[in-house]
């Protein structure tokens, strides 16, 4: 079983016998989330919802995640690639393909690898 206590901010991994006394004690003194409670409710990530939409713009979001990674807006990286900042929106929705040229001068911005970015 994966729990969650909210506050503060613990997560937990149960096995074993009296899993459910053990939460129902934590329950008196903190607010307790289930995400889990076996094997039976999961399912592989690649047949998510979540993991189809982010392999379907896997370079916009790649993109995206370097950039915030590296605490710039989208804004500040359009001036210093000398493009309009709905370029940038658009290569991190998918809306415009990434170009190898742009990629590396994105790449080299951002200090990530070309190839994680094509």
């Amino acid at each position: 079983m994966l729990a969650l206590v909210k506050k503060p901010r613990i997560e937990l991994s149960i096995q074993g016998d009296q899993v459910d006394e053990l939460i129902d004690w934590i329950r008196k003194k903190f607010e307790v989330s289930i995400l889990s409670s076996g094997s039976d409710d999961s399912i592989p990530v690649e047949e998510t919802d979540f993991w189809k939409e982010m392999q379907s713009n896997r370079v916009g979001n790649l993109l995206a995640g370097a950039r915030l990674k590296s605490g710039m807006t989208q804004k500040e990286l359009a001036e210093k690639l000398s493009v309009k900042q709905n370029m940038i929106s658009d290569y991190e929705r998918g809306r415009r393909r990434l170009s190898l040229p742009m990629a590396k001068r994105i790449g080299k911005i951002l200090n990530v690898k070309v190839d994680r970015l094509s």
